[in-house]
Parts: C-alpha cells; structure tokens; sequence
C-alpha cells in the first residue's frame, strides 16, 4: 500500500519526543505522503514549518479551528494569507463550524469560517472543513459561496447519512477516520462508507487523537499515530466490501488530486 494521511496534527507536543521515529513507523506501514492539520495561529506556522523540512512528502493546511475562532482577528487574517502564499501549503483550513463544544461563542465562529471562506476563495485552494452539530449552519454558509470556492472536504467525517448525501450532492469529498472503528459511536459509518464514491474518499488518521479502538495490542500511552492509517484503510475496505488494495489505491489517487499534490519521484 502507498497512503496518503489526509489529517495528521504531527506538530501536536505528544510527538515533540520522537517525531521521526513516528513518521518512519509511518513509512514501514505503507503511509508514504501526509497532510498536516494546520488549525490555530499557533500551530499553522508549525505545520509548514514542518511540511518545509520533508519537501514533497508532507505538505500542510492553514487555518484556524472553531474551537479557536475567538483569536480571528484582522491580524490573524494577515498571517493565514502570508501562509497561504507558500506552496507547501495545500488547502485553507481546519475550519467551519462546531456546535457540540461551543469552545468559542457561535458568532465567533460564524465570523471566522466566513473569513477563512474568503481566503478559499481568493488563492482558489481547497477546503479542509470541520463540522459538528452545526449541519444548517455549514450547509448555509458553504451556499453563499457557491461557485466561487473550489474542492470541500468534510473531514473527520462522523455524520448523519442525511448529512452525508448532502455533502456528496455538492460533490465534496469525505474524509473518514478511525472512528469508524468505534463500536460505540462510529458503528453507523461502516453502513454509510458503502455509499462513498471511491473518487470522494479519503482517509485520515487525525492523530494524536482518534486512535481506532479496534487495534490488537492496544498502545499503551493511548497515543495515535499516522502508521495505524493501514488499520482504518483494512477496517474500511472490508465494509466496503473491496479488496484493501483497491481502497488504498483510490483514497491515494483522490487525495493526491484534490490537494494537488506534485508527483512523486520514483524511488
């Protein structure tokens, strides 16, 4: 397999301590290329800064979470614009909307996704989205720009199935995670991932976070890491029903088109 890691917060503190043995574990496990989560004025600087250090292998995202969108400033407009100017710097966000923790007031949030929107749709670079328990809201805000952003994708995807087709009926793509191993909370996904089409798939492990618990032996430190991406990608052919092969290939080949990625040199 040759995959591609569509959602890695590899500048998150918990890989500060062995980062490159991560990534070569990465490696070994078939996780050739990653994107890494730019989320917050902190640490979308250190998701180029990272992505610069490994060229054609991991690229970044600028943007600045819900969570976060109380730090939105006009300055903080500045700084992710200066950020999209670098070519490793393949798509605008992780950004959008998030009603289940209210970390930042609605309005803010509303104010902050509108911006990054705008940012979208001035340097045309894809969208790296979050959503959760703000469906009407999203879908509203995404329809003012209609026609003028490019390529969406919902990432972490953890929705409803009215949610999904709603998303697909935009021909946006879907980004799935291991939650889909979560037999408490993501049992639904694995009926849902049927109805994906392969040219909107993609695959993630948003790590550290997400470890899928339907991993034998457990890590220890709970910590996820971009090589269990070959865990998700088995789980999710066998409800797919495809060879694991197959998966990997079109979630790699949808992934290296939607974020525009250079081709890579033979090795």
């Amino acid at each position: 397999m040759q995959l591609i890691d569509i959602g890695l917060n590899l500048g998150h503190d918990s890989f500060d301590r062995d980062r490159d043995a991560v990534w070569q574990r990465a490696e070994a496990a078939g996780v050739r290329r990653a994107i890494l989560t730019g989320a917050s004025r902190e640490h979308s600087p250190k998701a180029l800064e990272l992505a610069r250090a490994r060229p054609g292998t991991w690229f970044a995202t600028a943007g600045v979470h819900p969570h976060h969108a109380t730090e939105y400033t006009d300055e903080c407009d500045a700084e992710m614009r200066a950020l999209h100017a670098h070519p490793e710097v393949v798509a605008v966000g992780e950004c959008g909307l998030d009603y289940f923790r209210d970390f930042s007031p609605r309005p803010a949030q509303r104010k902050a996704f509108e911006r990054q929107l705008q940012i979208a749709v001035d340097t045309q670079k894809p969208l790296f989205l979050h959503q959760r328990d703000a469906h009407a809201d999203f879908m509203a805000m995404l329809k003012n720009f209609d026609g003028r952003i490019g390529p969406v994708v919902v990432h972490c995807f953890t929705g409803t199935r009215e949610e999904l087709f709603d998303y697909l009926d935009q021909d946006w793509h879907i980004g799935i995670t291991g939650w889909l191993c979560d037999e408490r909370r993501g049992e639904h996904l694995r009926e849902l991932a049927k109805s994906i089409p392969a040219q909107r798939l993609m695959v993630e492990t948003d790590a550290p976070y997400l470890l899928p618990r339907t991993l034998k032996p457990m890590p220890k430190d709970r910590r996820n890491e971009p090589m269990h991406l070959a865990h998700i990608v088995e789980e999710l052919a066998r409800d797919r029903g495809e060879d694991v092969a197959r998966t990997a290939a079109n979630s790699t080949a949808a992934a290296e088109a939607f974020f525009r990625l250079p081709a890579r040199a033979a090795s």
